[in-house]
């Protein structure tokens, strides 16, 4: 979820600006690689409408757009910063740098680090002749290239959402740009690849502010102009304690995937959103609003809408709460503004999972009743009495202990001449049905709380849902007046 929000804004800020939203495979670190996952962020980002200009997928001038398929073009500017002084060849072991965090930590050092200190006692090209260093890389031992940070400088960068960062070089540490394995870190790839393809806005999440001084000094390194920074807030728990997780997910009983995903390596599977019935506009229209707003109270937003009011100068500091009730309002809403004939298909499809065949366009007038109590198609289900015949009562024992509450014998006169009344009224429509169900209950002076209710449960079988004279032109009147028939024998027989 925290994932898909960040290409939404990064494609409603490209899309904003009459810019090109672009998608990167970062895939250096092959340790982490996990299969399938490039499928999955292409199907999740194609169902919520957010489709790059440029891609693996589509292509473009700046391709190719996987790192791993870029490796070779990195060597050449880590050697460029090397032979710059601006970075260094390390050659130390595992072995030497765990014994180096060892002694600082010995010493009282919180963090220990790779830095302009500690650099001046390892093994590296700074400290080595350059005979041995030559040696060394003609006979292929094993090293890293690090960045050279300068000592005593202040990194500054203004964030688009947070200001102005500032950090000394001193809490920076020479961090690793060339592996052992002959791939780029992160880091260098990230600032090379965002050169080359004329990046204007890095627009990420909160856990990457850490490394944005870092990139800053490697951007200097090469004497480039470094792109705009925006960090995004984290999305926090339901109750803002901490970062919003899977387990959070599958602990309340709502997705933080926006598909099904199932890790490859253990086998766990995590629900997604659009298997659990939300519409991707729904779901697109809730991530926009979890940590941005757009200055006015409006809260249903087309995509497009989104574009033409979205601001990175109102995206929030501090986190944004995810509420998962309110992200299923948002889909009752999207449902809400559907076709009747869309939702109709849909819930035939539903209904004949169940056994139960109705017609396309009894299904579409069942759907525009039942949808305003709907938070997903699924729940209209709960609607089956539309398309069956015969009282909803038998078997039915909690319609029953409701009924045998609210049955009183004096309103057997009224029911039964509302009966009478129905088989006599033409056209069988909403306003006869409720003039009809009005003059009754003044003839026998009741009040609707004494008659309404029964009705209700004689042909519907519950206390909620659409309106009865609605419910009643949809049964068609034989229908309804033996459901009604049924219902009052059965209160006569509690007398």
């Amino acid at each position: 979820m925290g994932g898909v929000r960040t290409a939404l804004y990064n494609y409603l800020f490209a899309k904003k600006n009459g810019g090109t939203f672009l998608l990167r495979i970062e895939d250096t670190d092959r340790t982490r690689f996990v299969p399938g996952a490039e499928e999955y962020i292409k199907e999740s980002l194609e169902w919520c409408g957010l489709i790059p200009d440029e891609s693996p997928w589509v292509g473009g001038p700046d391709g190719p757009y996987r790192q791993s398929d870029r490796k070779d073009l990195y060597r050449q500017y880590a050697d460029e910063l090397i032979a710059n002084d601006k970075a260094y060849y390390a050659f130390d072991t595992a072995e030497e740098l765990e014994a180096m965090r060892e002694r600082l930590k010995a010493a009282g050092v919180a963090a220990p680090a790779y830095n302009a200190v500690t650099r001046e006692h390892m093994k590296n090209s700074l400290t080595l002749s350059a005979d041995e260093v030559k040696e060394r890389l003609a006979r292929g031992d094993e090293h890293v290239v690090r960045l050279k940070v300068p000592r005593h400088v202040e990194v500054r960068f203004e964030d688009i959402i947070r200001g102005w960062v500032v950090v000394h070089s001193a809490n920076i540490d020479d961090k690793v740009l060339f592996k052992s394995d002959g791939m780029p870190t992160y880091h260098l790839a990230n600032i090379v690849d965002d050169h080359l393809m004329h990046i204007t806005h890095v627009i990420r999440g909160e856990e990457w502010l850490p490394s944005a001084p870092l990139h800053v000094l490697i951007y200097e390194a090469f004497g480039w102009e470094r792109p705009a920074f925006a960090h995004l807030p984290l999305i926090l728990k339901p109750d803002g304690n901490g970062k919003l997780s899977k387990r959070d997910g599958d602990r309340l009983g709502f997705p933080v995937f926006s598909l099904d995903w199932v890790d490859p390596t253990t086998g766990e599977k995590s629900s997604g959103y659009r298997e659990k019935g939300y519409y991707p506009e729904a779901f697109i229209n809730m991530l926009a609003l979890l940590g941005w707003n757009p200055g006015t109270d409006q809260e249903i937003m087309s995509l497009q809408e989104l574009t033409e009011l979205f601001d990175l100068e109102r995206v929030h500091k501090g986190g944004a709460k995810f509420d998962p009730d309110k992200t299923k309002w948002f889909n009752q809403q999207y449902l809400r503004m559907r076709p009747d004939a869309e939702l109709g298909a849909r819930l035939q499809e539903l209904l004949k999972v169940q056994g139960i065949d109705t017609a396309m366009e009894r299904a579409a007038r069942a759907a525009g009743l039942l949808k305003e109590r709907a938070t997903f198609v699924g729940d209209m289900l709960e609607g089956t009495y539309l398309f069956t015949s015969g009282s909803p009562l038998p078997g039915n024992t909690e319609a029953e202990a409701e009924l045998k509450k609210r049955w009183k014998p004096e309103a057997d006169p009224a029911l039964e001449a509302f009966v009478t009344k129905l088989s006599e009224l033409t056209p069988f429509d909403v306003a006869g049905l409720e003039s009809t169900f009005n003059a009754v209950l003044a003839e026998h002076g009741m009040k609707i709380g004494q008659v309404m209710p029964l009705y209700r449960l004689f042909v519907a079988g519950r206390m909620q849902g659409p309106g009865m004279f609605d419910v009643s032109t949809l049964l068609g009147k034989e229908e309804v007046i033996a459901r009604l028939r049924a219902g009052l024998d059965l209160c006569r027989t509690w007398g």
